[in-house]
């Protein structure tokens, strides 16, 4: 499969946790942890579970900054 994404982080599923309407999953890629809040038919389709090797794929027009 090809993408039009650039920004493509390799990693591993560490957490799922559904919801009523959306999945919540949490990848670790290389140490730090992304989260992406998706429908709960996708990780339905995709099967996802806690060890599962999968990519964050980040396309966005806008980057949000904040101060620590």
């Amino acid at each position: 499969m090809k993408l039009s994404a650039r920004n493509i982080l390799a990693g591993t599923v560490t957490e799922v946790e559904t919801g009523t309407v959306t999945t919540h999953v949490k990848i670790d890629v290389g140490g730090a942890t992304v989260t992406a809040s998706i429908t709960n038919e996708a990780a339905s389709d995709l099967g996802l579970k806690v060890g599962d090797k999968a990519s964050a794929i980040i396309k966005s027009t806008d980057v949000i900054v904040g101060k620590h």
